[in-house]
């Protein structure tokens, strides 16, 4: 199969299309045809020699991907050859396929198409984990999103929205001229929020 592999540490100019061994699905994994791959800040630092990938993980890029399951090893249960996953991984999503663990798959959301997908599940992952399991956000409460106008920060909103609680979020003053109104046309309606000129004065005299 092809995947992009990195020749050296560099810039997106290091980054080449190379035939690679095909994966082959070991017990308790499975083998998925790719159609869409997400971009993560993960991918950008092990581009530049900074972020190595873990033990046991293909050594080209990609966190999560999404497509069709090609192959299943011994003892998967529960899916089947055609089923159309995005997947959270290790490494390894810049390819024509990936082997990954069956518990790192996931169903296409309904209204999703299989190419958008892939974007899902770093970002749903790192907010379910964070908000609703270890914060165990309630409806009714109150959640206050860092850098709102983020990947994560996006979809902390609106999960949070859904599930009945309110948001108050912050953003960089990079993205305070179109920020409210571009979250309010990604995220859903909401309340608008800036800080005091007296509290940006403050910080700004401070170094925060």
């Amino acid at each position: 199969m092809r995947a992009v592999v990195i020749s050296e540490p560099g810039g997106p100019d290091v980054l080449q299309l190379a035939e690679v061994p095909d994966p082959a699905a070991a017990p308790g994994e499975a083998v998925v045809q790719i159609v869409g791959a997400g971009v993560n800040r993960a991918d950008l630092m092990q581009r530049q020699g900074l972020y190595p990938p873990p033990p046991g993980a293909p050594p080209y890029p990609g966190l999560e991907c999404s497509g069709r399951i090609a192959a299943l090893g011994d003892g998967v249960d529960g899916w089947a050859v055609g089923d159309e996953v995005c997947v959270l991984l290790a490494g390894g999503g810049y390819a024509e396929q990936v082997a990954v663990q069956a518990g790192q798959l996931l169903p296409r959301p309904r209204g999703v198409s299989l190419a958008d997908a892939a974007a899902l599940p770093e970002v749903v992952c790192t907010v379910h984990s964070n908000v609703f399991q270890s914060a165990a956000l309630q409806p009714g409460e109150t959640l206050l999103v860092h850098g709102g106008a983020s990947g994560i920060g996006t979809m902390a909103i609106q999960l949070a929205r859904e599930h009945g609680a309110r948001v108050a979020c912050s953003t960089s003053a990079c993205c305070s001229a179109n920020g409210p109104a571009s979250a309010r046309r990604r995220c859903g309606p909401g309340r608008p929020w800036r800080r005091p000129r007296s509290w940006r004065r403050s910080t700004s005299r401070s170094g925060r």
